[in-house]
């Protein structure tokens, strides 16, 4: 594509257009500019709220291959691509996800993270190569990020994978897009012009990260990984999660402190377990047993402990 061909496509992009009510912007006075900035920000929000039929219906076919063994992977370019992997590594000490389970692939590699790649997000090839190296299959889910959604790195990931078989998601910015075309589930959260004409790290990028945050954290209360609201598969990585696993605990069990330790001794420091043997009664290889024929489900495996099964 020309460059004057792709200006022409950025003229036609929601996220690209300019609003001349704010061309003087920088000769305010600092706090309104701030307010000016917080209220664009506020319309974020609603614009999600519009698309959570769509983020349910992701999250449900994503959810049914991660019980199946599959993986979650983000694919995207500069923001959209640091917030994929974002998300994708908090998932490891929040859910106590596997290893490449939820995993987050970048334009240009791990050095695009922090320094920009030049051409990186215009090659789809690239992207398919990526995802080769992953292995990605039937039971994978691949989640295409681009704010314009026309990046071509996004769009070819989202193809490949398909062709492959895979559930695809593709989440953008702008209505009407190349990116949710492609996709089995098309997610288009569309946040209008920038504070900055084209800077889509701003309402686009806050719109895409409120989304990863419902496409991963809803799909992981699906598969078990929650008890309510409490993150019972928190990996206790540190001092700050050890003391949060062991609150966990008193949250979902109301047992004293010596009991609580007691029961983190015996399962190991794992909470769901140590939950399990202080509300079911069972000492912890019972919980463990009972957690792996509930596929980690803690309230079945609880309700087979309070019925009798965890003997």
């Amino acid at each position: 594509m020309t460059h004057t061909e792709l200006r022409r496509e950025l003229d036609h992009l929601a996220t690209e257009a300019f609003r001349a009510e704010l061309a003087e912007v920088d000769r305010l006075p600092t706090l309104d500019i701030a307010r000016l900035m917080n209220a664009e920000d506020t319309t974020v929000p609603a614009a999600v709220a519009e698309q959570l039929p769509a983020i349910a219906a992701a999250v449900d076919g994503i959810a049914a291959r991660m019980a199946r063994g599959g993986r979650l992977v983000y694919a995207g370019a500069g923001t959209a691509g640091r917030l994929g992997v974002l998300d994708a590594s908090e998932c490891p000490p929040t859910f106590n996800t596997a290893p490449g389970q939820v995993s987050g692939l970048i334009a240009g590699g791990p050095t695009a993270i922090v320094d920009a790649v030049e051409g990186a997000e215009d090659s789809g090839e690239l992207a398919a190569a990526d995802l080769d190296a992953l292995g990605i299959g039937p039971d994978d889910t691949v989640v295409g990020v681009s704010a314009s959604g026309r990046t071509p790195y996004a769009v070819g990931a989202v193809e490949h994978a398909r062709a492959l078989g895979a559930l695809t998601v593709g989440l953008s910015c702008n209505p009407g897009s190349a990116l949710a075309a492609a996709a089995d589930h098309g997610i288009e959260v569309v946040t209008g012009p920038e504070f900055l004409t084209g800077s889509t790290r701003l309402k686009a990028g806050t719109a895409q990260k409120l989304v990863l945050n419902m496409l991963s954290t809803i799909t992981m209360i699906r598969l078990g990984k929650t008890y309510g609201n409490l993150m019972v598969d928190v990996r206790a990585s540190n001092d700050k999660l050890r003391a949060r696993s062991r609150r966990i605990v008193a949250l979902a069990t109301g047992a004293p402190e010596d009991e609580i330790e007691a029961a983190l001794t015996a399962a190991g420091g794992e909470v769901k377990n140590a939950v399990l043997v202080i509300l079911g009664g069972v000492d912890a290889p019972a919980a463990a047993r009972l957690l792996a024929e509930a596929d980690g489900h803690l309230r079945a495996a609880l309700l087979a402990a309070v019925s009798g099964d965890g003997a």
